[in-house]
This record gives C-alpha cells, sequence and structure tokens, in this order.
C-alpha cells in the first residue's frame, strides 16, 4: 500500500497558517506527523538533523540566530533546506530572516507564518497531519452515533445491519456516520476513529428501497462527519443457547482494529427480534458501565444476599427442630 502523504497547500487550508514565499512549490509533499524545532540544528549541530519533517522556528530558534553573522546563518538555513524538506514554519508572527528566504527560495521550499505561538501551532499541525497520517483500515459494516457513543454494527452480508441503524436514526436515537464502508483510522494508542468514505458519506443503501440520502431526507442533525468508535455490535444468525451465545453477555470479548482493542457484543439476530431496540439498549448498557453501574453485579449481588438469606433460613429451621 502507497504511504499515504499530505501537500504543503492541505495543511495550510486546514490550520491557520499564511503563505509568505514559496506559493508555486504547495505540492511538496509531508509524510510524517512530527515537527521539528531545530533548536540543536541552528548551532551547526545537524548528526540527528530530520529533514522529512517540517520545521518550525518560534522565539527560541530566532532570537539565537540574531547573535549569528550573515554567513553563518544562511550556512545553517541552506542545511536544513533540504530537498526533503517539506516546509518552514515561523510562529508568532515574528519577523522572517532574509537568510531564511534565501535558503527556502535556493531550494524551492514554502515559507510560512502565524500569529499563533509555537505551542499552539504545532498542536494543531500535528492534529491535523496525525489524523491523516495514522494508518487506516476499512471496515465492513455501519457506524452510527448511539447518544453520543460511536457504535460499529458488523455481521454478515443482510443480516440487517443497515435496516437497524435507519430505524434509529428515524427514532431520533442515533446519527449516521458511515453506511457500508467504514473508513477507521487511529487518533492515538486508545481512540479510534472512524468516518465514511468520500463516495458514500450521508447514503444508506436499504435492501430492496435502493439508495437513500440520509441528510436529505432526516436533516442535517441525523448524520456526522466522524466518531469515535467505542463499541462493536456483532449481529449473527442463530439462537440463544446456540454457537455459544451467553445469555448474560461475554464481558471479556473484544474487536481488535489497528492494535486497538475495543468492547465487542455479540447479538444474535432471530425471527421477530427488535434488532434496533436491542442495539439501543446495548449502547445504553456500555455507557452505564463506564459511569461506574452494571447491572450484572447487581443481579450478582442480590443472588448472593438471597443465598445467604435463605441459608440464615434454614439454620433457623434446623434449630428448632
Amino acid at each position: 500500500m502507497a504511504q499515504k502523504t499530505v501537500t504543503v497547500k492541505e495543511l495550510v487550508d486546514h490550520t491557520r497558517l499564511t503563505i509568505v514565499s514559496g506559493h508555486d512549490h504547495l505540492d511538496r509533499e509531508i509524510t510524517t506527523a512530527d515537527i521539528s524545532r531545530p533548536g540543536l540544528e541552528m548551532t551547526g549541530y545537524f548528526t540527528y538533523y530530520a529533514p522529512e519533517r517540517v520545521q518550525l522556528l518560534g522565539i527560541t530558534e530566532t532570537s539565537f540566530s540574531d547573535r549569528m553573522s550573515h554567513d553563518e546563518l544562511l550556512m545553517v538555513y541552506r542545511k536544513m533546506a533540504d530537498k526533503k524538506t517539506p516546509a518552514f514554519v515561523v510562529s508568532t508572527d515574528l519577523p522572517i530572516a532574509d537568510e531564511l528566504k534565501q535558503a527556502a527560495e535556493e531550494a524551492q521550499i514554502p515559507i510560512l507564518t502565524t500569529r499563533l505561538t509555537s505551542s499552539q501551532i504545532l498542536s494543531n499541525m500535528t492534529y491535523y497531519l496525525g489524523g491523516e497520517l495514522a494508518p487506516r483500515q476499512s471496515v465492513h459494516g455501519v457506524l452510527i452515533d448511539v447518544h453520543g457513543l460511536g457504535v460499529l454494527i458488523t455481521g454478515d452480508a443482510g443480516i440487517g445491519k443497515t435496516e437497524s441503524a435507519l430505524e434509529l436514526i428515524q427514532q431520533g436515537k442515533a446519527r449516521l456516520v458511515a453506511d457500508d464502508r467504514v473508513d477507521i483510522h487511529q487518533e492515538d494508542e486508545q481512540r479510534l476513529i472512524g468516518q465514511p468514505s468520500s463516495v458514500l458519506q450521508n447514503l444508506m443503501e436499504v435492501r430492496g428501497v435502493g439508495i437513500i440520502d440520509v441528510q436529505q431526507v432526516y436533516g442535517a442533525v441525523s448524520v456526522r462527519s466522524h466518531a469515535s468508535i467505542r463499541l462493536n455490535i456483532h449481529l449473527s444468525n442463530g439462537k440463544i443457547g446456540e454457537q455459544n451465545f451467553d445469555r448474560l453477555g461475554n464481558e471479556n470479548e473484544t474487536l481488535d482494529i489497528l492494535g486497538v482493542k475495543i468492547k465487542k457484543m455479540v447479538v444474535p439476530v432471530t425471527s421477530g427480534r427488535n434488532t434496533a431496540s436491542v442495539i439501543d439498549a446495548a449502547a445504553v448498557k456500555f455507557r452505564t458501565q463506564n459511569m461506574g453501574y452494571d447491572a450484572l453485579e447487581t443481579l450478582q449481588q442480590r443472588m448472593d444476599a438471597e443465598i445467604l438469606k435463605n441459608q440464615k433460613t434454614d439454620e433457623e429451621d434446623k434449630n428448632h427442630d
């Protein structure tokens, strides 16, 4: 699979950056979300220089350059202006050195600026590039937002994933994120973000009906552009008691996507069972568990208390005898 890249122009369009020079070279590619603060390089130490990163110059770097001669500064900037370097970014509306302009022009590297501080623009660029360049995986299923919870519905073709999601959308309990194909990327070590492909955005395919534009039919509040995936509900043909279905639910089952494990619930689909209601109940159960309440634990405590009560009653009866 080809490496995902982002152009400098795309970075400018999605972050608060202004182009100073290099308008004709905004097609340069960015291949990593890591951003460099080239403090050591300003001193002439280039042993561990990472030219493939966007180079961010803030108050620390520019103030150090004030003590350097013209020739020294031009030499440093020329070394930094590698053929792999995507762009230079100068923060806090700091003045841009003529030496940087010359080196960047010679290497055809854009110079960008912003009024934001180094920390702010670093956060903006890292967040955007991290999302765009993160590894991606496509999953067959439906992703909906149920009461603010990202639920990935999976299962065999024709089992009713889309129809169940549509029923929840009609009831106002869910919003559509993606149908049929869910594009997933890892935002951090514990969070997965799902979104639709650009071709299928806001669309659902209902068997026997055809394609439905959910936003046009049910309004803008019925769709979302992306969602954090917290729960997987897998619809499976079969009956409770068969195929090792657990009537009380398997609390330890998970789904692994891109190295991140999310909670998985397997729901048997049978005739006469309202699958949409079951999905809604499963989402509510997951949310309440995260809030510290577990109905299964409550049942266990009540059963233990009842057993203890019966044991005491039996002991009292024996003593009377």
